[in-house]
């Protein structure tokens, strides 16, 4: 087994640890806040193990931020080279995610390749700030919006304008490329 540490883990564990510490959150309030348990989120803000795409749904809601900004360095802005992206990848399902923009742009955009047989769940908390859209590239996805079952093929979209749990699930043999754009809004 190899000591060495995925710079990008240790990345998402900075940004975790820095947005608790902002708001001056103990392990056991982001653990209340977010479903996750304090071990979890013990070890992966200490890097010693990387966070599955639902860890980081829920922490993400917990903070009231978009993904993106567990993923990437908030002074990430401007041109953004494929050859440069930093590619996370989820240790549980094999779900792949590339951040198109920064955390400053007016809208989260991001790629997610998604493997044969994965299920990605996140819950309606993640949309309570922001509203997503979904846009299929390549191969087909079953999109779950709440308990409606969407199935959905290359260059199909779905809009989710209020706050319910989503899954994102590949029952294909082939993998899915899809492209989420998330949007802040301001809810009373």
């Amino acid at each position: 087994m190899s000591n060495i540490v995925d710079p990008l883990v240790v990345q998402i564990a900075a940004r975790i640890r820095g947005e608790r510490e902002r708001r001056r959150w103990t392990l056991a309030q982001l653990a209340d806040a977010s479903g996750v348990s304090r071990a979890m989120i013990n070890r992966v803000e200490r890097a010693e193990s990387s966070p599955t795409a639902v860890v980081l749904g829920k922490l993400a809601a917990a903070f009231q931020v978009p993904l993106s900004a567990l993923l990437i360095p908030a002074e990430a802005a401007g041109v953004h080279r494929v050859a440069d992206a930093a590619e996370w990848h989820d240790p549980a399902t094999g779900y792949r995610r590339r951040q198109i923009t920064g955390p400053r742009f007016p809208a989260d955009i991001s790629e997610v390749h998604l493997p044969p047989g994965a299920r990605v769940p996140y819950p309606a908390a993640s949309l309570a700030f922001q509203r997503e859209a979904v846009w299929v590239l390549e191969g087909r996805l079953t999109f779950h919006e709440g308990d409606v079952v969407h199935e959905l093929g290359p260059g199909d979209s779905i809009e989710v304008a209020e706050p319910v749990a989503c899954v994102f699930a590949n029952t294909s043999d082939a993998e899915c490329r899809y492209a989420v754009v998330l949007a802040r809004v301001d809810r009373p």
